[in-house]
């Protein structure tokens, strides 16, 4: 584990140190008559699981115990099986959570109006908040984690934030309509729904792309970022000409505004050159010829591979497996599901550890300790501290994807740890009295062990779990309880947590 006794001092004075706790009102009342899923395991229940808890935490947000279960079963590939085939895993539970957001479902245009208030500027913040208010959710809860996961990749990759302009409500109907339809489908059909996204093209300036004054950014950025990679064998010349297709492409500003809308007057109808292939003089058909010429391009497969592999392997992928993936990809026109399939096939003998971006450690603990949570802004704000509040991204190049970046914010970790063990983020409760019983010891100390393997996947050795128990008696925890709470929180904030 590798929490130094100093530190977990530091740690569990924070915890006991703490206010006194106030019983949580459930948080709606429909959810609080759900029950679980699946009942956390009891006693020795937890034991010889580390290999399939270190590959579900990874191709999940957190290994839960039904998954783990599921594992057992049918093994791990079958499982990963079950996972790329999404829509046959039932996931009603989650959908009733979603059901009090009014705005996922809106058009551009309603959302818009939802938002235009002329006495209450907090009507703007209603819309994306509840877009990241469900994200969380359905990261939680759903069954659904490949896809999740998924979704969360192709949001970073085609990322928009919806700190500029107009993507404060076009970002929701992105997400409804171009990520999460495509996310395990084909990624021609992505990248064409990106294209045509109102979001995306007032992100990256497209509607101020005309044809006597062109904007290359949105043509820079699908070639650079989107599709081949800044080594991808574009030139400079290659971005002007698609930039000249592209003008003219926009949205609606007036009725139905938030549509898609090809402006023919503002568009360049000359013929152009795009990769050394002719674009005879058009409309909107010249940049949806290069948009599908570039979905499929080998070095749009090779790019895509090298992504795909980093997110879920490593942060250096074997070349060798990047190769595979990306011929898999050439050879069933990117197919996202065959992708996914020869990633995870091959893949698994070269995983490597990653450190935890920030809703990953927070979905974790939450998932792994069974948490209650309405995914609101007092959870919302840890995210924030921890430098990854959902969709605010400033560049279009997304969250970063490597373990450095992240890896020198602990503090707001720690904290998140304490106020999450002391059920002190209002929407969010952990039932720690249910976790003592469920553990099945007779003792406090022997909570550790059971607590370990539940969040780290196996046991601290007998060394370590020592040195726990000694820590937990100098720092005076307190009752059973309290002192529970303070063993959460240390292994939490502890390094082994951070990784996955």
């Amino acid at each position: 584990m590798n929490l130094s006794r100093r530190d977990f001092l530091k740690l569990a004075s924070i915890v006991a140190g703490g206010t006194a706790l106030s019983s949580c009102a459930p948080v709606y009342e429909n959810l609080a008559r759900l029950g679980n899923d699946s009942p956390l395991p009891q006693g020795e229940g937890l034991g010889m699981r580390a290999e399939s808890f270190a590959l579900v935490n990874r191709f999940s947000f957190g290994a839960r115990h039904e998954d783990l279960t599921r594992v057992a079963e049918v093994g791990i590939r079958a499982w990963v099986r079950e996972q790329i085939e999404y829509t046959s895993v039932p996931d009603d539970g989650c959908d009733l959570r979603l059901r009090q957001f009014k705005t996922l479902d809106l058009s551009a245009n309603d959302l818009f109006d939802l938002s235009d208030k002329i006495f209450d500027n907090q009507d703007k913040f209603t819309v994306p908040d509840e877009l990241r208010q469900a994200t969380l959710i359905r990261q939680t809860y759903s069954r659904r984690q490949l896809y999740e996961r998924m979704v969360e990749f192709w949001s970073d990759h085609f990322n928009i934030s919806t700190e500029k302009g107009d993507c404060f409500y076009l970002k929701t109907v992105d997400d409804r309509e171009v990520i999460r339809p495509h996310a395990l489908g084909f990624f021609s059909d992505l990248l064409w729904a990106s294209a045509h996204s109102p979001a995306m093209l007032f992100y990256l300036d497209n509607q101020s792309n005309l044809k006597d004054a062109p904007n290359e950014n949105y043509a820079r950025e699908v070639m650079e970022l989107h599709t081949l990679g800044v080594d991808g064998g574009y030139t400079q010349q290659d971005v002007m000409e698609l930039a000249r297709c592209l003008t003219g492409w926009g949205m609606k500003e007036h009725f139905w505004r938030g549509d898609f809308k090809f402006f023919a007057d503002l568009h360049d109808a000359a013929p152009k050159k795009v990769l050394g292939v002719n674009i005879p003089a058009g409309g909107l058909d010249e940049a949806e010829r290069v948009i599908l010429n570039l979905g499929l391009h080998p070095s749009t497969a090779h790019f895509l591979g090298f992504k795909i592999s980093r997110r879920f392997i490593a942060d250096e992928p074997p070349a060798a497996l990047v190769s595979r993936v990306a011929e898999t990809f050439s050879a069933t026109n990117g197919d996202l599901r065959a992708v996914m399939e020869t990633l995870l096939t091959e893949g698994i003998p070269h995983i490597q550890p990653k450190f935890k971006r920030p809703a990953d450690f927070i979905i974790s603990a939450l998932r792994l300790l069974d948490a209650c949570t309405d995914g609101g802004k007092p959870l919302q704000k840890y995210l924030a501290r921890m430098g990854q509040p959902y969709f605010t991204w400033p560049t279009p190049d997304g969250y970063p994807d490597t373990s450095a970046p992240w890896m020198s914010n602990l503090m707001p970790r720690w904290q998140f740890a304490a106020a999450l063990a002391q059920n002190e983020i209002k929407g969010t409760k952990i039932d720690v009295e249910n976790l003592l019983e469920l553990s099945g010891v007779s003792d406090i100390e022997g909570f550790i062990p059971w607590a370990s393997s539940l969040l780290l996947g196996a046991p601290l050795s007998d060394e370590d779990s020592a040195k726990m128990a000694s820590a937990l008696r100098s720092a005076g925890a307190g009752d059973e309880i309290s002192t529970a709470r303070v063993i959460i929180a240390g292994i939490l904030a502890s390094p082994a947590f951070q990784w996955k």
